[in-house]
C-alpha cells in the first residue's frame, strides 16, 4: 500500500458516522447490507448516508452492487487488511513476534482519548 492510499483510508474513517458505517459493514460480512438497513441501524438520513458511503467508496473501503431495487454495500476486507499491514510494517524493529496484534475474540473495546 502506498502512503497516499493509507492517508485516504484514514481520512475517510476519521469521521464518526463513516467509522460506524464501516464497522457495521465489517460485522455484516461478505453478504453486505442494503443501504436502507444501514440507515435504519445507524439512524442516519438517506442523503447523509449516501454522502458517507460515497466517501468510503472513494477511499476503496466499500463496494456496492445492485440487487433488484436495493443497493447492497460490502466492506472491502482486503483494503482494511492492507491498511493494517501498512501500519504494522516493521513492528518492533522488524521483530513482529514481540508485538503481535490482539485477537478479535475476547478483546474488549478500548476508549481512545
Amino acid at each position: 500500500m502506498k502512503k497516499q492510499n493509507a492517508v485516504a483510508i484514514l481520512a475517510a474513517l476519521a469521521q464518526d458516522n463513516r467509522l460506524d458505517v464501516f464497522r457495521l459493514l465489517v460485522e455484516a460480512g461478505p453478504e453486505g447490507m442494503p443501504a436502507g438497513r444501514i440507515a435504519n441501524s445507524l439512524k442516519l438520513q438517506p442523503n447523509a448516508l449516501t454522502f458517507h458511503l460515497d466517501q468510503l467508496r472513494d477511499a476503496s473501503l466499500v463496494t456496492v452492487r445492485r440487487d433488484g431495487r436495493s443497493m447492497i454495500y460490502t466492506a472491502r476486507y482486503e483494503a482494511m487488511n492492507s491498511l493494517i499491514s501498512y501500519l504494522t510494517d516493521n513492528c518492533c524493529q522488524g521483530q513482529p513476534g514481540y508485538c503481535p496484534p490482539g485477537t478479535a475474540k475476547g478483546r474488549k473495546s478500548e476508549k481512545v482519548s
